[in-house]
């Protein structure tokens, strides 16, 4: 499967109890992204609060995404399960539902070493067919894999096709695109590294701020991929403080908070999240302000 440009990230809406989630809602937040040109959508990522969601509601969450798109773009579901079984679970139900791929990490309570992991995403793939992208992100994890072994998988797992980095290394971008000649896809996980990433030759940039600055990290990727520097810089640091706001912020409180200033109500994220602070709240507006 080819899949290139921004990846869009959904928030999980709840409601007023923040005891169930509100598919309602969520259409809406899908038509934000739809409406600012994402390239596909990734459900159930950590913008997704997918760690907070029941298995019922994991699969609420899947299973309404992939019917709502209906095939506008590909639809690409988190699978960040403790045990191989879960992960297996996940990744079958998502092939069942007609996802396009899954977006796979190795979340660990324990360090895992490179056989387990390996052993791990084998399995996965001998139980789908669905192209696997690797998602490297110890931050959220608890693992960290090397560009290195990410490669590995990818030329020894059949469904193992694309890297998404997310440890804010431009290094290992780049050794990923010399280690592999440029062939294997890789997805930039970092929002304010993504000038950085685009112009290492990443295939695209998966991000939840299009729920918030429309199509604007579109136009950062067309004016990448289109040879105009300047005009990718300007974007890039027009985004910039954004961007490295709404991670610092916590991508669910934050990308929820500006949904609220916008009209759009989805309801805050789940605890032990908390909603951001009304000093946060007004850094927020005013950047929006500026952006939109």
């Amino acid at each position: 499967m080819n899949l290139s440009g921004i990846i869009g990230y959904p928030v999980t809406p709840f409601g007023h109890d923040n005891k169930s989630v509100d598919l309602d809602k969520l259409g809406k937040v899908i038509d934000v992204l739809l409406e600012a040109k994402v390239d596909a959508i990734a459900a159930l990522g950590s913008a997704g609060e997918a760690a907070y969601l029941s298995e019922f509601e994991w699969k609420q969450v899947a299973e309404y995404t992939v019917k709502y798109v209906n095939g506008k773009i590909p639809v690409v579901i988190g699978v960040a399960e403790l045990t191989t079984e879960q992960a297996i679970n996940c990744a079958k139900y998502a092939y069942d539902i007609g996802a396009d791929m899954i977006m796979l990490s190795p979340f660990s309570y324990y360090k895992l070493n490179e056989h387990e992991i390996y052993s791990h995403y084998e399995s996965v793939s001998n139980a789908t067919p669905l192209p696997i992208m690797i998602y490297n992100n110890p931050a959220t994890c608890g693992v960290d894999m090397s560009p290195e072994f990410m490669l590995k998988m990818v030329d020894g797992i059949e469904n193992a096709s694309m890297i998404k980095e997310s440890t804010g290394d431009i290094q290992r971008m780049h050794k990923i695109y010399k280690l592999s000649e440029g062939k294997t896809p890789f997805f930039n996980g970092c929002n304010h590294m993504a000038l950085e990433a685009l112009n290492a030759g990443a295939s695209g940039w998966c991000t939840a701020a299009p729920c918030l600055i429309a199509d604007q990290p579109k136009q950062l990727f067309d004016a990448v991929k289109e040879g105009k520097s300047e005009k990718a810089k300007a974007l890039f640091y027009q985004q910039y403080e954004f961007l490295e706001f709404i991670v610092s912020s916590g991508l669910a409180a934050a990308v929820k908070s500006g949904l609220a200033l916008q009209g759009n109500e989805v309801g805050g994220p789940r605890k032990p999240l908390l909603p951001l602070n009304e000093l946060a709240k007004t850094r927020l507006k005013g950047m929006l302000a500026e952006l939109v």
